[in-house]
C-alpha cells in the first residue's frame, strides 16, 4: 500500500508506516528469543505499541488519500484483530512466569 503513496511521502508516512509495521513482528521474534518471561513480555508490549503506531499511520493515510481509504480500513481491521492476540500472548507469558 505504501508504494501507492506519492513520492512526497517517501520520508514521512511511507518510512514511518513501514518501520512500525516491520517492528511488530521483529519485537515478537526478539522477545521469543529471550531467556526470561519478563523480557519476552516487554518485547510483546513494544510490539503492541508498534501495532498501534501502524494503525495510526493507516488512519492518517486513509484521511489524507481518499483513494487509499478502503485499503487502509481493511488493514486497520486486521490490526484490530491482532491486538487481542498479542494481549492473549502477554497474558499467557504472565501465567507461565508465575508457575
Amino acid at each position: 500500500m505504501t508504494k501507492k503513496l506519492p513520492d512526497s511521502e517517501k520520508y514521512n508516512l511511507v518510512s514511518q508506516a513501514r518501520r512500525s509495521a516491520c517492528s511488530i513482528c521483529a519485537n515478537i521474534a526478539e522477545g521469543y528469543g529471550r531467556f526470561h518471561y519478563q523480557e519476552n513480555i516487554q518485547y510483546c508490549r513494544q510490539a503492541r505499541g508498534s501495532l498501534d503506531e501502524t494503525r495510526d499511520h493507516l488512519i492518517a493515510i486513509g484521511a489524507l488519500y481518499s483513494k487509499l481509504k478502503e485499503e487502509a480500513i481493511k488493514i486497520i481491521s486486521t490490526c484490530l484483530e491482532l491486538r487481542p492476540k498479542i494481549n492473549g500472548y502477554i497474558s499467557f507469558l504472565n501465567r507461565c512466569k508465575r508457575t
